[in-house]
C-alpha cells in the first residue's frame, strides 16, 4: 500500500465525513413508492464494473419500460461501452464538455440517483451531492449514511452484480439471480472478426487472455506457452490488448495448436469469439465477465485479495478460481491451472 494511496483514502473518507454534515438525509424504509420516469445511475470506470451494471439496466427496463436510465459515466471506456445499449436513454461523461454536462444532467431533475460504489470516492460522492434526483439510494457502508433516502444492504462480499440489482428490491420488484445473467451491448464489429468467429466450430475451442488491468494481475508469457504445450490436442485462441499483441503473436507463432486470431477492437467483438468456446482461461479481468454474458465456463486467476474473488467472480458460469498465495498473480503456479482447466477439457 503505498503512501500516496493512504493519503487519497484519508482524502475520501474526510470528504464523505464533511458531506454527511452538509447532506444530513434521513434513511427512508423501502420500497421506493414514488414516480420513477426517470433515474440517474454512476457507472463506475472499468469495462468489468460495466458488465456486472448490465443486468440492472435490463431488469429496469423490463419492469419499468417507460423510465429513462440516464448513465453518468467517468471514463471514455465506459462511455462508449454503453453508446448503444438499447436499454439505456442517454449516456453522460461527467468529465467531458461542461457546458453539455451542466445541461443534460445538473440542469435536469431526476425521480432516482443510484450510486453504484460500495465504498467511498470522491467523483462518485461529488455527483450523489450535485446530481438532483427526488430521492437517492446507495450501497450501505459507514461513509454513505446520511447521504441517500434508501440504502442496499448487502454484505461487503456481495458479489456486485446482486449489489447492483438490489436495486430493484428498493423499488419494490423481486427478481430470480437467473434473469441477472450480463450482457454486452452491440458495437461495430469488423468482416475479419465476423469470418473468424464464423470459422469456429461452437464447443471445440479453449480461449486463453493473456493481459490485465494492471501489473498486479499479469501471468507471465512462458507459464501460458506452457500451458498451451502441454495440451497438444487442444486447440486455442488467444486474446489481448493492442499493448499485449506481440506477445500474442509470439504465442501464436510458437504454437501449432494456437489459432491465429484477428485482433478484437472491442468487448462485442471479443464476445463473438467466446460464444463458440469451450473454456476461457483468463486472470481476474473484464474477461471473465464475457465469458458470464456468453455462459462458457471459467478458470479464473485472482490474487490473494478475498474481496476480488468473492465480489468479482465468474457469475451464473461453471468456474473454478485458482488463487495466488500473494497478490501478484504471477506467483500462481503452472500445475495449479493446469489442474482446473482439466476439470474442463
Amino acid at each position: 500500500m503505498t503512501r500516496d494511496w493512504k493519503k487519497k483514502r484519508r482524502f475520501r473518507k474526510a470528504l464523505a465525513r464533511s458531506l454527511q454534515i452538509i447532506s444530513r438525509r434521513n434513511e427512508r424504509v423501502p420500497p421506493y413508492q414514488g414516480p420513477l420516469h426517470s433515474i440517474a445511475i454512476l457507472a463506475q470506470e472499468k469495462y468489468g464494473d460495466a458488465i456486472l451494471l448490465t443486468p440492472l439496466l435490463k431488469n429496469l427496463k423490463i419492469r419499468f419500460p417507460e423510465c429513462r436510465i440516464h448513465l453518468i459515466t467517468f471514463s471514455k471506456a465506459s462511455t462508449a461501452f454503453f453508446r448503444n445499449d438499447p436499454n439505456v436513454w442517454a449516456v453522460h461523461y461527467a468529465k467531458g464538455n461542461p457546458a453539455d454536462y451542466l445541461q443534460d444532467v445538473l440542469f435536469h431533475r431526476f425521480d432516482l440517483l443510484f450510486n453504484t460504489k460500495d465504498h467511498p470516492s470522491t467523483n462518485f460522492l461529488l455527483q450523489s451531492l450535485l446530481v438532483r434526483a427526488k430521492s437517492k439510494v446507495g450501497i450501505d457502508n459507514d461513509f454513505h449514511r446520511g447521504l441517500f433516502d434508501y440504502l442496499i444492504k448487502t454484505g461487503f462480499h456481495t458479489h456486485i452484480v446482486r449489489k447492483n440489482c438490489a436495486l430493484l428490491e428498493i423499488l419494490g420488484q423481486h427478481i430470480s439471480v437467473e434473469s441477472c445473467r450480463p450482457y454486452i451491448p452491440p458495437m461495430p464489429v469488423s468482416e475479419e472478426i465476423e469470418t473468424f468467429s464464423a470459422s469456429l466450430q461452437p464447443g471445440t475451442v479453449a480461449g486463453i487472455n493473456i493481459s490485465a488491468g494492471g501489473p498486479t494481475r499479469y501471468w507471465t508469457e512462458e507459464k501460458w506457452s506452457e500451458v498451451v504445450n502441454n495440451h497438444p490436442s487442444v486447440r486455442f485462441v488467444l486474446f489481448s490488448t493492442p499493448d499485449d499483441l506481440d506477445q500474442k503473436r509470439h504465442l501464436e507463432d510458437r504454437h501449432a495448436n494456437v489459432i491465429a486470431s484477428p485482433p478484437t477492437a472491442n468487448l462485442y467483438e471479443t464476445s463473438l469469439i467466446i460464444e463458440k468456446l469451450m473454456l476461457v482461461i483468463s486472470p481476474d479481468t473484464a474477461m471473465i465477465h464475457a465469458a458470464s454474458c456468453c455462459n462458457v465456463p471459467v478458470v479464473g486467476l485472482y490474487g490473494v485479495a478475498t474481496q476480488d474473488q468473492t465480489r468479482f467472480s465468474p457469475f451464473l458460469v461453471p468456474y473454478e478460481m485458482v488463487v495466488s498465495p500473494t497478490a501478484h498473480v504471477r506467483d500462481i503456479t503452472v500445475r495449479a491451472v493446469e489442474e482446473a482447466v482439466q476439470k474442463f477439457i
